[in-house]
């Protein structure tokens, strides 16, 4: 069964700040309502791989004591990565499930005329 109306996009509903230095001021940034969650997702991949790409640069540069933490950060971002990549995918494959939808009504529509 085709859908006459395709969902509607997916947006974030609530603004979330950050960047208040442990509530010394006001935050300095918002995420803001409106905002596309794919393209929310595709920023948190690049900030996620930017956070490991540093963690990893210091995992080499300290002593074996801190080192653990880091790479248990390691891990941590490593998981994050993967589960933002694995939505990211589902967002874009849904897209495109619903721009060939609108193509197959479109043609379906012009059939008719």
């Amino acid at each position: 069964m085709t859908k006459p109306v395709p969902d509607p996009p997916l947006v974030t509903k609530t603004a979330t700040t950050f960047g208040s230095c442990n509530g010394s001021h006001a935050p300095l940034f918002a995420v803001r309502t409106g905002a596309s969650a794919e393209d929310a997702l595709v920023h948190a991949t690049v900030l996620l791989k930017s956070a490991y790409q540093t963690n990893a640069q210091a995992c080499e540069k300290v002593d074996p004591d801190v080192r653990g933490l880091l790479w248990a950060t390691q891990h941590s971002l490593e998981m994050s990565i993967a589960l933002v990549e694995a939505c990211l995918d589902e967002v874009e494959a849904h897209a495109m499930t619903a721009a060939l939808q609108r193509r197959v009504a479109q043609m379906d529509q012009a059939a008719l005329k």
